[in-house]
């Protein structure tokens, strides 16, 4: 466009905003910088995966280019036929919000149900469940075990006198709801339907396009990685879902001239219960938020939204600050801090287990969530984030409504920069938030192509582009996918009970056998070591070296160590960390071996018993089936066969660690137990 020229003067000025977005996605998520930055946390798969990618864009731009020439013939093809025009400004009937809801319920059901078994499958939505269990029995903690060594888990806080997860309230408390109806496996999928519709809700205020709205609702509702998660235990999508109430609140408010004062208070009250789920994800949506209601309220005199917003977030905020009052002692110390300690939030600092996270550290981890997401968002051939670039590269302007969810995905992705864990679960389940943003800039696509080139034939081209990749998703990628998630995890989704009642093992005590890496850490957190210490010392010592330190100061009880003394005895063993490799004798890849350690007959042993097979305890504590499930740890044993006189004993393991079969129950005797209390010797009467 030469200067002067009549359509410059109309022309909007380029929004610089959704540039910066578009190239920082560019980079992000199509170059392997965490095989350049020198961090030992490289993808060997990053180069078959850039294969995919060009071979599944060639096929997809290839075809699209061929029907878009042909639709020319076919009006079914037409833009026109699909495209925003002036007469498309009605916002989608309600009915038509609830059937696609209703049919998004049904399918995150069906994948929570027939994908995975309705079980928790991972030890975060395991302890979040244990939690919510406690919750519908009217309790926000139990009492601690006498013996918590053989039932302590990871995650599970057992302090001052009480037993509770390390999670912030708000997710059990959901969770809790459905166990009160016993049917826990629907609380996520039934938030990811309450989300359609608050997506809906969303767009409906900040899109002008109908069918925009009403595409990205549907592709909101069926995208794998909204479906998939929306099927799981996962505290993302009721996170999500509260995120979503505060977003559609905040446009409905800054949308209209006279907004209705109860879209101010559902702002605040979606911002206020996200805080519940997690606190993180919720400040980074809420801050920016209200200081655009602040901001407005003072420009505007538009103080009563900022009050009615104000209420609503007190309101879930009050509620979570009692609950930590009560459980941790303070009502800003969270669950995670009593048992991490302070390492455990944002910043570049060590790890709770010792290990530095640093800004390099960050930077590889936001590469592969990105990188990650061009797969898991939505499973399509041509990389995923490819229309969300083209869509922020291409326009022209950014509504105020655009600038906020900017800001916020933003600050989302700088705060989990400053984070330290890997978040991958069914995807970059750190940057589930996201999902708005990706998806709606995923829809507009179609229409800024015409408005940018003057020429509907662009539009029709993506929308056929579309087309071809949810036909390949659906009859490549997806059936694959659920193949994977169908089959992962299947010692969690065993049928404990069944067996057990099969197996005879009636109000019995049954041992489960685990690893000799999880028996070396809850014999730790039973002397009374810290849990950040016990994984810092584990991580960073001879599994062998580890256990005969332990040993030597597992005392009577009653007769505890300094806590002092305790950690010196045990740092002693992390001498030579840095000769240590990973075990290769045992089937647990998390042992660590020194070469030139002779280890003892009881180490064998322990070796030995790994390569038979071992178990997860944590699952089972959500069993309430008259049994009670401990942990196995061999001469210990006895101590809970004496407080169960009148229960039998069984041992619970699988026949072998890579045959496949399921977990077989051995009876146990008593009388050899309490007057020998060797290790466990299977099958004897």
């Amino acid at each position: 466009m030469t200067e002067g020229h009549p359509a410059a003067a109309t022309r909007p000025p380029r929004s610089w905003g959704a540039v910066a977005a578009a190239i920082f996605l560019l980079v992000f998520g199509f170059l392997p910088l965490v095989n350049w930055i020198p961090v030992g946390q490289g993808v060997s798969w990053y180069r078959g995966l850039a294969a995919e990618w060009a071979n599944g864009g060639a096929i997809v731009l290839g075809l699209a280019a061929v029907l878009t020439i042909f639709s020319r013939r076919i009006p079914l093809l037409r833009a026109e036929t699909w495209l925003e025009s002036r007469a498309s400004a009605a916002t989608p009937s309600p009915l038509t919000i609830a059937m696609i809801a209703i049919l998004a319920l049904a399918l995150y059901a069906g994948i929570a149900r027939y994908l995975f078994d309705a079980h928790p499958l991972v030890i975060d939505e395991v302890v979040q469940t244990f939690q919510a269990q406690i919750l519908a029995g009217g309790r926000l903690w139990l009492p601690p075990s006498l013996h918590p060594e053989f039932v302590s888990e990871l995650n599970i806080i057992d302090w001052g006198g009480k037993t509770y997860s390390h999670f912030p309230i708000g997710g059990p408390a959901l969770l809790a709801v459905g166990e009160l109806f016993h049917r826990p496996w629907l609380v996520d999928p039934v938030a990811g339907a309450l989300s359609v519709v608050l997506f809906a809700a969303m767009v409906s205020a900040v899109e002008p396009g109908r069918r925009t709205r009403l595409g990205a609702t549907i592709l909101f509702a069926v995208a794998p990685f909204t479906a998939f998660m929306a099927g799981s235990y996962m505290n993302h999508v009721t996170a999500l879902t509260c995120l979503l109430l505060g977003m559609a609140g905040l446009a409905k408010v800054t949308t209209s001239e006279d907004p209705h004062p109860w879209w101010a208070f559902a702002c605040g009250l979606g911002f206020g219960c996200s805080a519940a789920v997690r606190p993180i994800d919720a400040a980074i949506f809420a801050i920016p938020a209200g200081m655009w209601l602040g901001i407005r309220a003072v420009g505007r005199r538009r103080f009563a939204d900022l009050a009615f917003a104000g209420v609503g977030m007190a309101i879930p905020i009050a509620a979570l600050m009692w609950v930590n009052s009560a459980t941790t002692g303070a009502p800003f110390r969270f669950g995670y801090q009593v048992m991490w300690g302070g390492n455990v939030g944002l910043g570049f600092h060590p790890s709770p287990w010792g290990d530095s996270h640093t800004p390099l550290q960050g930077l590889a981890l936001i590469n592969l969530y990105f990188i990650r997401l061009q797969t898991f968002l939505y499973e399509t051939p041509l990389p995923s984030l490819v229309p969300v670039i083209a869509a922020l590269a291409l326009t022209r302007r950014l509504s105020p409504f655009d600038r906020y969810l900017l800001l916020a995905s933003g600050l989302l992705v700088g705060a989990y920069f400053a984070y330290w864990h890997d978040g991958y679960y069914l995807g970059p389940r750190f940057m589930y938030p996201l999902l708005p943003a990706l998806v709606l800039w995923t829809a507009r696509l179609p229409r800024i192509a015409t408005e940018r080139f003057g020429n509907p034939t662009a539009g029709r081209a993506v929308l056929l582009g579309y087309l071809i990749s949810a036909v390949l998703a659906v009859s490549v990628a997806l059936p694959i996918r659920a193949r994977q998630y169908h089959t992962m995890f299947g010692l969690m989704r065993w049928d404990v009970s069944r067996a057990a009642e099969a197996a005879g093992a009636r109000n019995a005590v049954v041992f489960v056998r685990e690893t000799w890496g999880a028996q070396l850490l809850v014999r730790m957190w039973a002397l009374g070591v810290p849990r950040a210490d016990a994984e810092r010392i584990y991580r960073r010592a001879d599994a062998c070296m580890l256990d005969r330190a332990i040993t030597g100061l597992e005392g009577p009880p009653g007769h505890p160590l300094p806590p002092d003394s305790l950690l010196r005895a045990l740092d002693a063993t992390t001498a030579d960390s840095g000769r240590l490799v990973r075990s290769s004798f045992s089937p647990d890849t998390s042992e660590r071996f020194l070469p030139t350690f002779r280890y003892t007959q009881s180490c064998v042993d322990r070796i030995n018993e790994d390569r038979g097979g071992t178990m997860l305890l944590a699952p089972l504590l959500l069993v309430h089936d008259g049994n009670v499930y401990v942990r196995d740890l061999h001469e210990r044993n006895a101590q809970v066969a004496r407080e169960h006189p009148d229960r039998s004993l069984f041992l619970l393991r699988p026949p072998s660690a890579n045959s496949g079969a399921a977990p077989e129950f051995y009876r146990l005797s008593r009388d050899s137990l309490l007057a020998t209390s060797p290790l466990l010797a299977a099958g004897r009467d």
